[in-house]
């Protein structure tokens, strides 16, 4: 079956981050923010879990990368620690002390090894962190654990920055006899344009299952979902310097002991991966509209990617789709610019499935129809090359003046 991803989480409305077996969360104000909303939040899993997690590539990467890459080493963690309100980046050794900290004061509330708890931050860069403040809403959290729908929501508030709305979503399926339950929530809005590896305003993402899964298998698992989902959205290409996806498994359920059950466990991990990109897609900082970009039959996979990342991060293509413009000529050129094989006497651009460019010329059509279609929530630019069989499918959204205004106001 294949989800609508705007209902998604509609759809599965009975489902939450908490759903699986075995897990907790609590979200809490500790006061890191000036307003008074949670703003730091803790998932655990009652057992050791079989984890894995992708993070940044940027060369500039926040404190809690560092330690997070260490303790996600041997495929196994007890939980999470998460705040908002601060990255933790550019923050010097004192930084790193603090992000290990963070991982103590958890695993005191929970009793386990600091080394078990993968810790996460997102925020304003180069500010350090109010430790004092930090330390108590750890322990407040704690003390709130629970797997209610209730808690699950006050976590996924918890990891928000400049985000309109909380971004969910949640499957159950079966793996022999066995119902196994995958759920996640994310954050991201801005500073968007992850390019996450496995392992080594931001894009967090947890998710939670009680599938029974080794850390092998979960770690390759991830790292294909990935990319597919994570990698495959952008707002400002700015890959930020704390981006990280992170699983935990329980092993309470269906164990992935036979093709059959690891093909089943991938296809949920893609539709929920999935979902969540497309959230945050659609909440892209001053956004209006989700922009489809699909590039098929280029000359190669690496060819493909590059075309359509290059449309979707085109300033002149989102703000063309932020006027409702079917203007053309700047998704053509940006796929030219992309440094790759393409030919344009070959290829056909479609908006909203209207055909507006072919063979290295223009096709005529309504301007005013396709300029009305292209107001709808989603818009879809599909390019098609004649150069080969590789496909590739990025989500963006439009360029509107709102975000210029958020991020000339975000530090001050």
């Amino acid at each position: 079956m294949r989800w609508d991803f705007r209902y998604f989480a509609t759809i599965m409305s009975d489902l939450h981050l908490l759903s699986p077996e075995g897990f907790r969360a609590a979200g809490v104000y500790a006061g890191i923010k000036s307003r008074a909303v949670p703003d730091l939040g803790l998932l655990i899993c009652e057992r050791s879990a079989a984890a894995a997690a992708a993070f940044t590539t940027n060369k500039v990467f926040a404190a809690p990368i560092k330690v997070g890459r260490e303790h996600i080493r041997d495929g196994r963690l007890r939980g999470v620690v998460v705040n908002a309100g601060n990255a933790n980046a550019c923050t010097g050794r004192q930084g790193e002390k603090d992000a290990r900290w963070m991982c103590v004061i958890a695993g005191n509330a929970i009793g386990c090894d600091p080394a078990e708890i993968l810790p996460s931050s997102t925020g304003i860069i180069g500010r350090l962190m109010p430790m004092g403040k930090i330390e108590s809403g750890i322990a407040a959290a704690g003390q709130a654990l629970g797997d209610s729908v209730e808690h699950a929501l006050s976590f996924a508030d918890a990891i928000l920055t400049t985000d309109t709305k909380r971004k969910s979503a949640a499957t159950r399926f079966k793996i022999g006899r066995e119902m196994v339950t995958l759920a996640g929530v994310c954050k991201g809005s801005g500073m968007i344009g992850p390019r996450m590896a496995v392992p080594h305003a931001t894009m967090l993402a947890y998710l939670t299952t009680d599938a029974d899964v080794r850390p092998a298998q979960l770690r390759k698992l991830m790292a294909s979902a990935c990319e597919r989902s994570f990698n495959a959205v952008t707002v400002d290409d700015h890959t930020s310097t704390n981006d990280t996806a992170a699983i935990l498994a329980s092993g309470l359920s269906g164990k992935l002991d036979s093709e059959r059950a690891v093909k089943s466990f991938a296809a949920a991990l893609d539709e929920v991966c999935q979902s969540l990109a497309y959230q945050i897609a659609a909440d892209g900082e001053g956004a209006t509209k989700v922009v489809k970009i699909i590039v098929s039959g280029a000359a190669s996979q690496s060819a493909a990617n590059a075309m359509a990342r290059a449309i979707a991060n085109s300033p002149l293509v989102k703000c063309a789709m932020n006027g409702n413009d079917p203007n053309w000529g700047r998704i053509v050129s940006a796929a030219g610019l992309a440094g790759v094989t393409f030919d344009p006497e070959k290829a056909t651009l479609k908006l909203q499935g209207t055909v507006v460019f072919r063979n290295g010329q223009p096709v005529a059509f309504d301007g005013a129809a396709v300029s009305k279609a292209l107001a709808a929530p989603e818009v879809v630019a599909h390019l098609s090359c004649r150069m080969g069989n590789a496909e590739a499918t990025i989500w963006t959204c439009d360029l509107s003046k709102d975000y210029v205004t958020i991020n000339a106001d975000y530090h001050t």
